[in-house]
């Protein structure tokens, strides 16, 4: 949300104040996402996040992913949705902590390495530990409107006029380089997808961009919240959320997710048809994330940001699937 839509500080103190009985103190704008901006405030020894939005159905979500809380996958609770200040409004329960992508470069091999490496082990096997049902249910765990996987991936590439990011597919076509990466990503994934199995494992599918935060040591994970692109799938796509954006993030590199979810045999957590064809599905699942970036950067008009996701889009195309 645009800092000047931003509502003043004075007015969220009215709208907290006429909502809580005990008295609202230490109110303070936070860095907020791209479809909201937040507060964070205390109403007596409770510490509570307020979140302002044109739409309610990301804040719905969330409360509704508060059913995946457990210790490797803590989900803050949402207390309360509404509409206040001429938005839609969340109320939740606030945690403290660094930005998963804020992590540094520590020296290779040593303790802080292998803490931060075992504490984002643990938040995929958490993940992982939620049952999603049969591979027949629906990949939409929110509203239960009927689909596959594989049909999940194909229809990320549609621009859909009747969504809230559409038009972008004109954009990418009148860039005759960006249009024909675009194309030759989508045929590459089409030739993928039938290797990419009806899993209903949980997939956050935005596990970057202020979505998680660790312990300052990190060592744990103190939340994880903003569900909106949250569905059943396949578990290796948010591996390949997390290997795709490497560039951007060293300390995210530094972890060679690849290596220790996939291409480390050493490792025993993941095994058996969990890694069925998993080259071949990270390697679907970075494209997809790249083509969709394609699309989001053209939607959003970020002349940079697209630039940069088409020179990751075509490594990763020219680069093919990771290996062992």
């Amino acid at each position: 949300m645009a800092e000047s839509h931003r509502p003043s500080v004075e007015q969220v103190a009215a709208f907290l104040t006429s909502r809580f009985d005990d008295d609202v103190t230490n109110i303070e704008p936070l860095r907020g996402g791209f479809w909201s901006s937040a507060y964070r405030f205390d109403v007596g020894r409770d510490a509570l996040v307020l979140r302002l939005s044109e739409s309610s159905e990301g804040f719905e979500m969330d409360r509704a992913a508060h059913r995946f809380n457990r210790p490797a996958l803590p989900v803050p609770e949402v207390l309360d949705v509404g509409r206040a200040l001429g938005r839609c409004f969340a109320i939740s329960r606030r945690s403290t902590g660094s930005f998963l992508e804020d992590l540094s470069v520590v020296d290779a091999g040593g303790a802080h390495e292998a803490r931060r490496g075992q504490m984002v082990d643990g938040l995929l096997e958490g993940l992982r530990s939620v049952d999603g049902g049969p591979q027949e249910a629906p990949v939409d765990w929110f509203s239960s409107t009927p689909g596959s996987w594989r049909s999940w991936l194909s229809d990320r590439l549609v621009d859909d006029p009747a969504a809230t990011v559409s038009g972008w597919r004109t954009v990418l076509a009148e860039d005759p380089e960006l249009n024909g990466l675009f194309n030759r990503t989508v045929r590459r994934i089409e030739e993928l997808i039938p290797q990419c199995p009806e899993r209903r494992d949980l997939v956050h599918g935005d596990l970057l961009h202020q979505n998680v935060l660790i312990s300052d040591d990190a060592g744990a994970v103190n939340a994880v919240f903003s569900w909106k692109c949250s569905t059943l799938g396949d578990h290796l796509y948010d591996v390949a959320w997390l290997t795709f954006w490497e560039p951007w993030h060293p300390g995210i590199a530094q972890l060679d997710m690849w290596r220790r979810t996939v291409g480390d045999p050493a490792r025993v957590s993941i095994e058996g048809d969990d890694l069925v064809d998993a080259a071949l599905r990270h390697h679907c699942y970075e494209l997809n994330i790249g083509a969709q970036h394609l699309a989001w950067c053209a939607w959003t008009a970020n002349a940079a940001a697209l630039a940069g996701v088409a020179i990751r889009t075509a490594a990763v195309l020219e680069r093919g699937p990771r290996r062992s």
